[in-house]
């Protein structure tokens, strides 16, 4: 559709609004009209700042977000130790304006390109500094937050530039054996006599404080499904069924199944091995009165987005029967071809 945004400005000029008041009554519809142009049209969020919540940062980051804490040989620095601190997200390179939305909103760090991967980073005490302190203001509640509260830890150790000293180092190893896959083989042979692993701190608010939360968590481990299957109790031969899924690591079942009350609809699953569940939503009902309406309210951001518009639309063609029909049905399978894997890059 091209450029997707009309200023408010440019708005209020067009509709023939000059006084206060009106401006502001102005600038209520231009903003959702702005959000149903995206929805309709199926256009993917742009990095404008005033249109993505600080919550869906937040929802974003618990799901793809990682909080890295790196420990590498060198001989620039006394202790013979550099250390790396970063946040990072890496994404497919088709949800790089995702990234581009996301660095506008921080206003700092870096988007790194590859042939397939797209990664935002952010490693500078400025840049870290203003990580920090927006998930001081709006916290992560999956077991990640545990990653950042040890992650803050070297942070001020670097800082004030205590990592340089033996003493700053071994606590910072002592970290790092906690936070995501712990040490590496190198850094144990290097230092046999390091400290215990500090604990890792629990995690129990896991409340969802906002639904904005809830559309970046979607927007990172969310899934919009379309089943097709056999049926011989359908005209067609088939029967069509939307599902909306959200899986993550075991140790996060306790916020997949809260999701349940806050949505009031849904089930958890756990996975086949046991290290990983998943909440679904299946019943139609649910999902054209309870899912869709949530997610254009609160909308979500990227490539995603548009699968999301998609299953929207089946979803519209299935509440007007079209699935019964050949021409509907072929119109739906058509569509699902499209989504998801199936998406052009």
């Amino acid at each position: 559709m091209g450029d997707c945004f009309l200023t408010i400005g440019m708005f209020a000029v067009l509709c023939g609004f000059g006084n206060e008041e009106e401006m502001l009554f102005c600038s209520f519809i231009a903003i959702n009209c702005v959000n149903q142009i995206l929805l309709s049209n199926k256009c993917v969020l742009r990095a404008n700042p005033g249109l993505v919540d600080p919550n869906f940062i937040t929802g974003f980051s618990d799901g793809e977000s990682c909080f890295y804490i790196g420990i590498r040989k060198t001989s620039k620095v006394k202790v013979g130790w550099l250390i790396e601190l970063k946040y990072v997200i890496n994404l497919h390179k088709k949800d790089q304006p995702l990234l581009e939305l996301i660095k506008t909103y921080f206003g700092v760090g870096l988007i790194q390109t590859s042939q397939k991967s797209v990664l935002y980073v952010c490693q500078s005490i400025k840049e870290l500094d203003t990580i920090i302190k927006h998930f001081d203001n709006f916290p992560l509640i999956t077991q990640k937050r545990a990653d950042f509260i040890l992650f803050k830890k070297p942070f001020e150790l670097v800082k004030c530039k205590k990592h340089l000293t033996a003493e700053g180092l071994k606590e910072i190893i002592a970290i790092k054996a906690s936070i995501n896959r712990g040490l590496t083989e190198q850094l144990k042979t290097a230092f046999p006599d390091r400290p215990q692993p500090v604990p890792r701190p629990s995690v129990e608010d896991q409340e969802i404080k906002d639904p904005n939360w809830l559309a970046g968590f979607t927007a990172a481990e969310g899934c919009f499904l379309v089943d097709v299957q056999n049926s011989n109790s359908h005209k067609t031969g088939k029967q069509v069924i939307l599902k909306f899924q959200i899986s993550q690591n075991i140790r996060d079942e306790n916020l997949l199944k809260s999701f349940i009350s806050y949505l009031d609809c849904g089930r958890y699953y756990l996975g086949a091995n046991r290290d990983r569940g998943d909440f679904r939503v299946h019943k139609f009902h649910d999902i054209t009165n309870k899912i869709i309406p949530l997610l254009k309210k609160y909308p979500i951001h990227g490539v995603k987005a548009e699968n999301f518009a998609d299953f929207c639309e089946i979803a519209e063609l299935m509440s007007n029967n079209a699935h019964t029909t050949a021409e509907g049905l072929d119109k739906i399978i058509n569509i699902k071809a499209g989504m998801n894997r199936g998406r052009d890059p």
